[in-house]
């Protein structure tokens, strides 16, 4: 690994078959969409949590291949525990000084935290709020060196929805359940999620070149190992990153992004399945490329 951080981004190409990959808690779990043109959307924030929640699991075949592949910790002191989960010790984490803090939470390195405005005065002592006033908490609120855009399909979604039904009732006087439309998916898109590393914020969070290493292992997985009964058919179809050639950027990102994001073919006009798309691919780009594509 280089010993400077370099700007870096990626692109995480899926396909999504009847499957909702982010639902709208605001819509009745309906799949997010654009309303301006009615493309399919994914937030960042639900990435993030597959790649947490993959972290955490430290038995998991995921990490336990990552950790055998990449040598985790070997090079530095850092640990990958997840701040953003169930059951953290908040009174720990709050006596943590700066550098304890930014060597124990991989996902607090990379996408940054805000674990400062969950502390309300009223949850502090009197020692406590004087040191929060002093700035004492600054290193528990930051923004992320890796950045995760929101992500778009290529052509507008259509959604499927089902009414489910369970043999056992759940309501005492009923023998069988049913929710009427609560099954809601994307009868098919091709998704891309674009990815920023910015070393200029790695500094204060702590970020690494081996945590970026971690999240690049993780890519190609992320989806069909943390599949559930709403998302079981969305696949990574190519999981692209690229390195600047220095820390301020050496090209155009949104260059990158476009030469590697599918595009519709010309004689399609209400595309069904993964091949009315062209798919860009390593040898698409030319000679020269030297790009990282996990898949």
């Amino acid at each position: 690994m280089s010993k400077e951080l370099k700007r870096q981004v990626g692109l995480l190409v899926l396909d999504v078959t009847m499957s909702n990959p982010n639902g709208d808690p605001d819509m009745e779990s309906e799949p997010r969409t654009r309303e301006l043109d009615g493309l399919g959307m994914i937030s960042p924030v639900s990435l993030k949590r597959k790649f947490r929640d993959l972290v955490s699991d430290e038995d998991s075949e995921v990490f336990s291949a990552a950790k055998e592949k990449l040598g985790l910790g070997k090079n530095t002191e850092n640990e990958f525990k997840i701040l953003e989960e169930r059951g953290r010790h908040r009174e720990q984490i709050k006596e943590m000084d700066r550098e304890t803090f930014k060597k124990s939470f991989w996902d607090a390195r990379l996408f940054g935290n805000t674990f400062l405005e969950s502390l309300k005065d009223g949850d502090l002592n009197a020692d406590q709020k004087k040191k929060k006033k002093e700035g004492g908490y600054n290193h528990l609120i930051n923004t992320g060196a890796l950045q995760v855009g929101v992500g778009l399909s290529i052509a507008p979604i259509e959604v499927v929805r089902m009414t489910n039904t369970n043999k056992a009732g759940v309501q005492e006087d009923k023998d069988r359940g049913m929710a009427p439309l609560a099954f809601r998916v994307v009868q098919h898109g091709i998704y891309c999620i674009p990815i920023y590393f910015n070393p200029s914020i790695a500094h204060k969070t702590g970020a690494t070149q081996e945590d970026v290493e971690l999240l690049k292992f993780m890519m190609p997985y992320v989806y069909q190992h943390t599949a559930s009964a709403i998302r079981p058919q969305i696949s990574v179809l190519h999981a692209w990153f690229a390195e600047h050639k220095n820390s301020l950027g050496s090209c155009p990102e949104h260059l990158f992004i476009d030469a590697l994001t599918p595009k519709v073919k010309d004689d399609v006009t209400k595309p069904s399945s993964m091949k009315d798309y062209k798919i860009p691919s390593l040898e698409d780009l030319g000679r020269g490329a030297a790009l990282d594509q996990r898949r």
